[in-house]
Parts: C-alpha cells; structure tokens; sequence
C-alpha cells in the first residue's frame, strides 16, 4: 500500500455518509488531501442529498452521485442468476456482485478527476477491503490506494467508535441521530446483509427485528402468489402475477418487483457461517428475496433445457465462479473466461416457469419451452415410441462390466488377506 504523501493531490473517496466516512473524509483533509466524495447508488436506502450536505460541510471539494442500479442488474446480477451462483452452496453473493460495480464506478470518477488516489472504508478484516482493491488495480493500474483501516497512524488512533464519536465531536461531524445497532449491515437492491456486533456469537439468535426487507414468515400471507418467469438465454425478461395481473419486463423493474412479492411472503432468509478470503470463518445473516426466486426459477428452466453433459461442465464453472466472484476477482482473466463459456451454456435456456411464493418457501408448479430437451412421448410410460427396451439390457450390462471387475478383485483381495 502507499504510503499517504502531504503534498496537495486528490483523493476519490467511497464515502457512504456515516459515522466512519465522514471521519476519513475529514482525516484525509487533515493529511494534505482534496476529497471528492463518491456515492454509488446500488439500491441502498440512503438519504443521499443528506449525505451530499453533510460532505459539503466536513470540505469535500466535491460530492459525485452515480446511479448504477439498471447496470447493476444487467451486467451483475443477471450474471448470477445465468450461473446459479451460490457461494459455499447457500449464499447469494449481494455484497460480492455490488462491489466491483461500486468500484469500477470510483475508478470512472477518479480517471475523469484526474485523480491519483483512492480510498474507502472498509475494515482490515474483511473481504470488501480486496474486492474493491482488485477492482482498483484492474482498471486503474497506476492508482495508489489508501484503506485507513489498515493504516497504523489511523488504527492506532481510532481504535473504536467512541474514539471516532470523539473525533467527530471535536471536528464537528454531524452524529448518528438514532442509536446505533448492535450489528453492522450492507444493503443494495439485491440484499441486506448483517453481521458483527451480537452477531459474531454464532449461536446468539437474530433479532426478529433485524430483518428490514422482508416479512416473518409465520406471519407473512395465508394465500400464496403464483408468478410466471419468462427466461431468454438464461435471463428474466418478464415477470406475470397471476393473482394481480401485474406484468413487469424493465430489468431494474422486474427484479424490485420481485423483491416486493418475495419480501411480503418471507422468501430469501439465511443465517450462515461462511469462510472469508482472508481465512477467517464469519457468521452473516442475509435476505435476498428476489434473488431467491430467481434462483430457484432458473435452476428449473435450465434443468428444461440444457443437456445433461453440459450442465455438469456448467455446474462445475458455477462453483468455480461463485468463488471468483466472492474474493473479488470479476475484472481478472479467469472470471471473463468463466463467464463467457457461462454465456455461452445459456442460448438455449428458454422459457416460462410458474411458482408459487408462500411463508418463505419458493414452489416450482410448472414450466414450458420451445427449446425443451423434454420428449413426452419419449419418457411416457404408455407409449413405446422410438425407444427399444430390449436395447436397455445391453446398457445395463456394460455399465455393470466394471462393477463385475472391481467385486473380483475384492474377492481376490479377501482371499489373499483374509480378515484376523
């Protein structure tokens, strides 16, 4: 990492408009910088003229608002949803697909600034810390880096919140109106994430207030919601309720709209222990209510109609880029390779599931397509077809050649060794 310099440059900074941005923001003044102040808008609720305001008043040279919602759905989590992507086989990956999004959106700000500098702050622990970095370095090769909460002249100092209530005080930055949560969350369009604080306990159960986009589903509609998912090559186009009559096909649209009926109904809660790049194991509690539902809607569609080599080429790819995704390597040659050959498995994934959404639970009730490697009168049991069952004797002996071979070694094992 570079060391901070006291000469006058610019700094981009990701700043979020909390307590330990706007400390940073006014430590990286203290240090000989001008800020700009960048915010990305994923989805977030965040009072992002508030946070404008507050940069203004604590020196920012500038506040860069991006809205990057629609590109955020097209280009990443459309992504997932192609690939099925699960990281350790139960987490979506919110945080993991807004990053590089985030980041590649800084990078854009600080090449247009003419900046040399870039900074956030995220924690010395944590995955975000390399996700953001990674993406830094890839786009922006010759940028110079500063992540306080790696630094020792900043940890040393601010060693908790209260030394940073106290800065704050001292410095005139606004604090937090409402009390602060026992736990630490990041939210955008595709999820909210919790962890740290009571959390980090792994067996202290959640709150049940904690869960901010999503019903209890004890106490969620007695009545399912019966939708209808349209897929084109591995992608959600449009979206039918079949109790309201409501259509959506907007990407941005579509996927809020899921989020909506799938938080009513509690669908997408999961409490985990995963493992960080880093090394150390974390427990997370996330809620990913129209990602869920995608999940389970295309995992179906594909099954449809994808032949059944290729899906296990492509569900070996999936494993492979969860993984990339998650330590932050989406702009690396590896993760372009594997979401390419993932694109490609995907031209005939076509076609409308229905489901129902009900107290948490996603139910596949059909599905049809024009690309469907689904022969009725094939598979039927009244009708013969083309298909020999004589032919399936000789399939099975050949199958069971190996099987003959590998029980006469073990006799002959067991008679050359017989058990004491």
């Amino acid at each position: 990492m570079e060391s901070v310099t006291s000469g006058k440059e610019t700094v981009v900074l990701a700043y979020s408009g909390g307590l330990d941005t706007s400390c940073i923001l006014v430590w990286l003044k203290e240090q000989g910088f001008d800020v700009i102040c960048y915010m990305a808008n994923v989805g977030q609720d965040d009072d992002f003229e508030a946070a404008r305001e507050k940069a203004a008043k604590l020196g920012a040279k500038k506040f860069v608002l991006v809205d990057l919602r629609k590109e955020f759905v097209e280009e990443f989590i459309w992504a997932g949803v192609q690939a099925n992507a699960l990281y350790e086989d139960r987490y979506l990956m919110g945080t993991s697909f807004a990053r590089p999004c985030i980041a590649r959106g800084q990078v854009k700000v600080a090449q247009e600034e003419g900046a040399n500098y870039v900074s956030h702050g995220a924690t010395g622990k944590g995955n975000d810390q390399v996700r953001f970095e990674l993406t830094y370095y890839a786009l922006y090769p010759r940028v110079k880096v500063i992540a306080p909460w790696r630094m020792p002249e900043f940890f040393n100092r601010f060693k908790g919140r209260l030394d940073l209530f106290e800065y704050a005080k001292a410095n005139n930055i606004p604090l937090p109106v409402t009390p602060k949560t026992p736990w630490s969350m990041d939210a955008n369009l595709m999820h909210i994430s919790y962890e740290s604080g009571v959390l980090e306990n792994p067996n202290h159960h959640a709150p049940s207030d904690i869960y901010q986009m999503t019903k209890d589903p004890a106490g969620s509609p007695d009545l399912p919601e019966k939708l209808e998912i349209t897929f084109e090559k591995g992608m959600p186009i449009l979206v039918k309720n079949l109790n309201s009559g409501e259509t959506k096909t907007d990407a941005l649209e579509l996927f809020l709209y899921l989020n909506e009926v799938g938080g009513r109904h509690g669908v997408g809660r999961i409490d985990i222990v995963e493992n960080r790049f880093i090394g150390m194991k974390s427990r997370g509690i996330y809620e990913t209510p129209g990602g869920t539902i995608l999940y389970h809607a295309h995992l179906d569609i594909e099954a449809f109609t994808m032949d059944k080599e290729l899906r296990k080429i492509k569900q070996a790819l999936s494993i492979k880029f969860s993984e990339q995704v998650y330590q932050g390597f989406w702009y690396s040659p590896e993760c372009e390779f594997t979401r390419h050959c993932i694109t490609k498995s995907q031209e005939g994934v076509a076609g409308t599931v229905t489901l129902a959404v009900f107290k948490g639970q996603v139910q596949i009730l059909g599905r049809m397509s024009p690309l469907s490697l689904y022969n009725e009168e094939l598979v039927s049991m009244d009708v013969q077809g083309d298909y020999n069952p004589v032919d399936a004797g000789g399939f099975i002996k050949i199958n069971a050649l190996r099987l003959q071979e590998y029980r006469r070694l073990r006799q002959k094992q067991d008679k050359e060794n017989p058990a004491k």
